[in-house]
C-alpha cells in the first residue's frame, strides 16, 4: 500500500502529539517551579542579609554615638558572613573593612538612595561577573550610612543547578511520553493495519478473509461491520458469478444449434444468392464472436466463483512458446530465449491460453506480433510479446486489463473479433500463478506485454492466487 508523500503516518503523529504535549506541560511546570523557587530563595537570602546588615548598622551607630572609635577596627570586628564586605560613609569619608573593596564597588543608584534619600535600600547587581547583593542602612542620628555587600554566587550556582535539573526532568518526561505515545499509537494503529491488510487481501480475491474480534467494544463493532460487509460482498459476487455461469451455459445450447445450422448453410453456399452469402458470412462471424464471448464469460465466472484451479507440471517456456506459435498459425514469429532452459512449475493449458490471447490481441490491435522473448530474472521467469502497433499510452496501461474496457485507445484498437475479455483473462490466469502482467514499450516502438511468473508456483487455495500475485 502506498502512503501519501509529505504526510507522517498516524502512529508518528500520535507519538509526536504525546511527546509535544508532555514537553509543553513539563516546560510550563519547570518554568513555574524555577521562578517560584528563585523568588523564594532570593527573598529568603535578601531578608537574611538585610537583617544582618541592620544588626551590624546598630553596632556601628552605637559606637559612633558614644565614642570616636577606630572605624576600620569597628568594621573588621563586625560579624559578617564569609565573602561579605562592610563600608561606612560619614562626613564625606569612606571607611572599608577590606582595602580591596572601595566605594566604587557600590552601585551609584544605591549610594544616592541611601546617602541623599536618608533611607535604607538593597540592590542586586553584578560586579566583575559575580552576583552581589548590596544593602545600605542610613544612620541619620550620626550623619552616616552603613553599607554591606554580600557574595551571591552560591545562590546563583544553586539556581543554575536547579535549572539544569528541571531541564533534564523535562527531557526525561518528554522521552517517557514519546515511549508511551509510541506504545499507544501501536495499539491504535494495529486494528487499522489489520483492516487495511484484510481489505487488500479481499481486493486480491481472498473473499474468505475476516477480521478477528476487537479488544474493545468499538473495535468489536468495527470488525463485526467489516465482516458483515465482506460477507455481503462475497455473496453478491458469488450470485453474479453463478448468474454469468448459468447464462453462459444456457447460451451454449442455442449456439450449438446455430453453429450446426450455419455448417449446413455453408455446404449450400453455392446455391445462395450473393447478398444471402454475404449475410451468411456476417452471421457466421457474429456467431463465432458470440461463442468466444460465452467461453470467456464461463472462464471469468469460474475465477469469480473461486472455482479456478491449477494443474501444475514442469513447463519449459521456450518449448511451450514454440509449439503454441505453430498451433496458433504464427510459425514465423522470432523467439528469443537463453541457452539454459527456463523451466517453471505452471499450468500448461493456462499459459497456452495466455500466449494465445496476447497473440490475438497483437494481431487485432497491434499490427501483428514482431517477436516473443523468454528469460529469467532471479526467482521470476518472464514471457514478453512485442507487436508492431503504435503502443499503449501510459494512462491506458492499467485500464486495458479491465473487463470490457473501452477507452479512446481501446476503441481504435477493438474493431476485430475481440469482446474485451482477452487481456482481462490474461491477468486472471497470470494472477492465479502468483505472477503479474504489465504493458510497456517494446524496443521496436510498439507495445510489449510482459508476463512475470514465479519459478516455483504454489497451488492456489479455493481459486485464489498465492501471495505475490497482483
Amino acid at each position: 500500500m502506498r502512503r501519501r508523500r509529505g504526510r507522517a503516518s498516524l502512529g508518528a503523529r500520535v507519538t509526536a502529539g504525546f511527546a509535544l504535549s508532555a514537553l509543553g506541560v513539563s516546560i510550563a511546570l519547570s518554568l513555574t517551579a524555577y521562578f517560584l523557587t528563585r523568588r523564594s530563595v532570593l527573598e529568603a537570602r535578601q531578608s537574611q542579609d538585610v537583617r544582618q546588615t541592620a544588626s551590624n548598622a546598630l553596632v556601628v551607630g552605637d559606637a559612633l554615638r558614644f565614642s570616636v572609635p577606630d572605624l576600620p577596627d569597628v568594621l573588621s570586628s563586625l560579624e559578617t558572613p564569609s565573602g561579605s564586605d562592610s563600608m561606612l560613609y560619614q562626613h564625606g569619608q569612606w571607611n572599608v573593612s577590606n582595602l580591596a573593596f572601595n566605594n566604587g564597588s557600590l552601585p551609584r543608584a544605591l549610594k544616592t538612595m541611601v546617602i541623599r534619600g536618608d533611607t535604607s535600600a538593597s540592590l542586586q547587581y553584578r560586579l566583575d561577573g559575580h552576583a552581589e547583593l548590596a544593602v545600605g542602612i542610613a544612620l541619620p542620628t550620626v550623619s552616616a550610612a552603613y553599607f554591606e555587600v554580600f557574595d551571591m554566587e552560591d545562590v546563583s550556582r544553586t539556581l543554575v543547578d536547579l535549572a539544569l535539573s528541571l531541564a533534564g526532568a523535562s527531557v526525561a518526561t518528554t522521552a517517557v511520553a514519546a515511549l508511551i505515545g509510541s506504545r499507544a499509537s501501536r495499539r491504535i494503529v494495529a486494528p487499522l493495519r489489520q483492516t487495511a491488510t484484510a481489505a487488500a487481501a479481499i481486493a486480491g480475491g481472498r473473499l474468505d478473509t475476516r477480521l478477528g474480534p476487537g479488544r474493545t467494544s468499538e473495535l468489536a463493532d468495527l470488525a463485526e461491520s467489516f465482516n458483515a460487509m465482506v460477507t455481503a460482498l462475497e455473496g453478491r459476487i458469488q450470485r453474479d458469478a453463478r448468474f454469468a455461469s448459468d447464462v453462459s451455459h444456457e447460451l451454449r445450447s442455442p449456439l450449438t444449434t446455430l453453429s450446426a445450422s450455419l455448417e449446413v448453410m455453408e455446404h449450400r453456399r453455392s446455391e445462395l444468392p450473393e447478398r444471402a452469402a454475404q449475410a451468411l458470412d456476417l452471421l457466421s462471424d457474429e456467431v463465432s464472436r458470440f461463442q468466444h464471448l460465452v467461453e470467456d464469460l464461463l472462464e471469468v465466472s469460474r475465477f469469480d466463483a473461486g472455482a479456478a484451479d491449477l494443474s501444475l507440471e514442469e513447463v519449459d517456456l521456450a518449448d511451450l512458446v514454440g509449439h503454441a506459435l505453430i498451433t496458433l498459425n504464427h510459425p514465423g514469429v522470432p523467439v528469443s530465449a537463453p541457452a539454459e532452459p527456463v523451466v517453471i512449475r505452471a499450468d500448461k493449458r493456462r499459459l497456452e491460453r495466455v500466449l494465445a490471447n496476447l497473440l490475438a490481441n497483437a494481431d487485432a490491435h497491434g499490427g501483428g506480433v514482431t517477436g516473443v522473448e523468454v528469460g529469467r530474472r532471479g526467482p521470476l521467469a518472464y514471457l514478453a510479446v512485442d507487436d508492431a502497433g503504435p503502443g499503449v499510452p501510459p494512462e491506458a496501461r492499467q485500464v486495458i486489463f479491465e473487463r470490457f474496457a473501452r477507452g479512446k485507445a481501446a476503441g481504435r484498437r477493438a474493431r476485430g473479433d475481440g469482446v474485451g475479455l482477452g487481456l482481462a483473462l490474461v491477468e486472471e490466469h497470470v494472477r492465479l500463478h502468483g505472477g503479474s502482467v504489465s504493458v510497456t514499450t517494446s524496443p521496436g516502438g510498439g507495445a510489449r506485454f510482459l508476463v512475470e511468473l514465479p519459478v516455483d508456483v504454489e497451488a492456489p487455495v479455493d481459486g485464489v492466487a498465492p501471495p505475490g500475485g497482483r
